[in-house]
């Protein structure tokens, strides 16, 4: 059903300073491999092309993800994280993309999670949500039914953006304006209620933005 994985990783990862004055956060080492080929090794079980987005130290990143059996490497040109969907071949093919960035640490049912997405109509876009963890920034979902009504991060509910969603870039590109801005994306998408949420939340769910979070993520283990 899902033939194409995208993982974003083009971001500077100022919050995970110092490390990522040396190589970008996609690279930041847990018990010896690299996030990004975490998220490579778990989609690999269920997707067979597997993309990434490269901005900062994109040479030194793409050299990395390209020894690990990805399909290609999407250089971003410094742009929004976005961009690719405006400027890559998949705009041209009406089939849904896999997205995900390189910080998440999840466990997905992903056979669960394409089941709900046929059962939703199969949306422009549709985030996969997580239940809400203290001390992580991000934006709450609203919702009513499985339509997103706001993202929102002042207005708290039960439902908090993940990072992962599915996306169909043909059909994104039919109906709004391009911007390299996901926030814009979604925003436009809400507007014309075309934005979805699942009812499948992942069995576990992490992030690393800022070194507080990887010491917690090390600890864990």
């Amino acid at each position: 059903m899902i033939n194409h994985a995208v993982i974003l990783a083009a971001g500077r990862g100022i919050r995970l300073m110092p490390i990522t004055k040396r190589i970008p956060k996609a690279m930041v080492k847990i018990k010896n491999q690299t996030l990004i080929l975490k998220g490579i090794k778990r989609l690999h079980k269920y997707i067979k092309n597997i993309h990434i987005t490269v901005g900062y130290k994109g040479s030194l990143l793409a050299k990395h993800v390209i020894e690990n059996n990805v399909k290609s490497v999407i250089n971003t040109n410094k742009k929004g994280n976005a961009w690719w969907i405006f400027n890559f071949p998949f705009k041209l093919i009406n089939e849904p993309v896999f997205v995900l960035t390189c910080d998440n640490i999840t466990d997905v049912n992903f056979k669960a999670i394409i089941h709900d997405y046929i059962k939703k109509g199969k949306p422009e876009c549709f985030l996969i949500p997580v239940k809400p963890i203290k001390k992580l920034e991000g934006d709450f979902i609203h919702r009513t039914k499985n339509i997103v009504t706001k993202l929102s991060r002042k207005n708290e509910s039960d439902m908090y953006c993940s990072g992962i969603q599915i996306i169909n870039p043909y059909k994104i590109n039919k109906i709004i304006k391009r911007t390299e801005d996901f926030n814009k994306v979604w925003k436009q998408l809400i507007s014309k209620k075309k934005l979805k949420v699942s009812d499948i939340l992942p069995k576990k769910w992490f992030t690393i933005d800022n070194i507080e979070q990887l010491n917690i993520y090390k600890k864990s283990k």
